[in-house]
C-alpha cells in the first residue's frame, strides 16, 4: 500500500495515533490527541482526523473510540519482517531517514523487546551523548514517531542533517541538548531551519 501525501500536521498526527495504538492498545480521544499535538480546538483535530479518514490511512471501527490503522498500512509500518529492524547508517541530505539508499541491512531483533516497540536501528557516530551512556557506534533503537515529549532523547532533522541529542523546551526556545559537556546545545530557530523529529530512543545495542 503506498501512503498518500499527507501535510506535516497530517503526518504528526498520524504518527501519534500510530504510537498510542502501539502503546495503549486502543485510539486516543480528540482530547488527547489536540492536547498532544497543540490544536486549538478538538474541532481541529476531528477535522484532522477526517482528513486522514478520507486519504485512506485512517480507518473507522464500531469500536469505543473506533479509530484503526488499516491492515496494509500498519504491517508496512511494523517493517519488513516480524523479527527484523532495518539499520541506518548515514543519512543522505534530504532524503527520507528510512529511505532505501541509508538502510545498510536488516539485522534479525525482536521489535517488541523495545517499550514502545522500535522501528529500525540507527548507528550512533560521535560521542554526543556520551553521559546518556550512547557510545560511538552503538545501534540506537528507535521508534518512529513525529512527536515527543520535553525531556526525551529524540532522532532529530535540523536542516539536512540528523542528530540524536535530548528535547528541551525553554519558554519560547527549542534546544538540543548533548549529554556531553565537550559539546554545545543546538538553539533551534524556526525562521531559520528545517526542523522535524524523526524518532524517540526507545534502546541500545552495543556490540562487543
Amino acid at each position: 500500500m503506498s501512503t498518500p501525501t499527507l501535510t506535516e500536521r497530517q503526518q504528526k498526527t498520524l504518527s501519534f495515533l500510530q504510537e498510542y495504538l502501539q502503546t495503549q492498545g486502543l485510539p486516543p480521544t480528540l482530547r488527547e490527541i489536540a492536547d498532544a499535538l497543540g490544536f486549538s480546538s478538538h474541532s481541529s483535530a476531528q477535522a484532522c482526523v477526517e482528513s486522514l479518514v478520507r486519504k485512506g490511512v485512517l480507518e473507522r471501527s464500531p469500536q469505543h473510540r473506533g479509530l484503526r490503522l488499516p491492515a496494509g498500512l500498519a504491517s508496512s509500518l511494523r517493517g519488513p519482517a516480524a523479527n527484523e529492524l532495518p539499520l541506518i547508517g548515514r543519512v543522505a541530505a534530504g532524503s527520507p531517514i528510512l529511505a532505501e539508499e541509508n538502510i545498510e541491512s536488516q539485522l534479525e531483533v525482536d521489535p517488541a523487546l523495545f517499550r514502545p516497540r522500535a522501528d529500525y536501528l540507527l548507528r550512533v557516530v560521535g560521542l554526543s551523548m556520551r553521559d546518556a551512556g550512547i557510545l560511538d557506534g552503538d545501534l540506537l533503537a528507535v521508534h518512529k514517531t513525529a512527536v515527543a515529549t520535553d525531556g526525551q532523547i529524540v532522532v532529530a532533522r535540523l536542516d539536512d542533517e540528523v542528530t540524536v541529542k535530548r528535547l528541551k523546551h525553554d519558554r519560547n526556545r527549542l534546544l538540543l541538548l548533548p549529554e556531553n559537556p565537550d559539546f554545545e546545545p543546538i538553539e533551534v530557530d524556526p525562521r531559520r531551519h528545517a526542523f522535524a523529529i524523526e524518532g524517540r530512543y526507545v534502546g541500545i545495542i552495543r556490540r562487543t
